[in-house]
């Protein structure tokens, strides 16, 4: 959900200070900000799908379930991301007030414009988070959900489940997100989605 570039490099600490008064959000890296933009319904729609759903998981359980307005940290110095939702189980997280930097989920919804950034440079700073177990990116014009998961081995394995893809003659298929036992339909995920119409 970037949308432009500002010209001014800042230091961590003073973006810190500047965003708090700004109107919009905005990413930081590299010394550089980029505000956020809204997403579709449909992009909404998943992200609460999956927030509602972590959020009854895991009461109880020492967790934190954040959405979209919940700023994620990699260092004290950045980057700093708006993930779409994100989990923490980790103690110095829970009473935390502006940023997480502990989370072992990251949930991001791809967005055309932002779908490349997301795959890489992004994923790439994510990894960078030693308590990150797992990364999700969800299309939200197409059923397909990619899990990338910390092995015991630390290299990262893909999953991915898509009704492109059935298996076992399945239009279904039951999700797994590993790094908090969480398991669900692909369809449940995108309750309530209306997908564009194809040619």
């Amino acid at each position: 959900m970037i949308a432009q570039l500002q010209n001014q490099p800042m230091t961590s600490q003073e973006y810190l200070e500047w965003e708090e008064q700004q109107p919009i959000k905005y990413e930081y890296v590299n010394g550089k900000v980029y505000a956020m933009t809204g997403g579709s319904l449909g992009h909404n729609s998943i992200a609460l799908n999956l927030a509602s759903a972590l959020k009854n998981h895991l009461r109880g359980k020492g967790c934190k379930v954040f959405m979209a307005d919940a700023k994620a940290g990699i260092s004290e110095k950045g980057p700093f991301y708006y993930p779409d939702v994100m989990v923490t189980c980790d103690d110095r997280d829970l009473s935390a007030r502006q940023i997480v930097y502990h989370p072992c989920l990251i949930i991001e919804v791809l967005s055309p414009g932002t779908a490349n950034f997301d795959q890489g440079r992004k994923f790439r700073n994510y990894r960078r988070i030693d308590t990150l177990k797992e990364y999700v990116l969800i299309e939200a014009e197409t059923m397909n959900v990619e899990s990338y998961h910390l092995n015991d081995k630390g290299k990262w394995e893909l999953t991915s489940y898509s009704t492109e893809e059935p298996t076992t003659n399945q239009t279904d298929q039951n999700v797994h997100f590993t790094s908090v036992n969480f398991q669900c339909l692909l369809s449940s995920i995108y309750q309530d989605v209306i997908f564009p119409e194809s040619n």
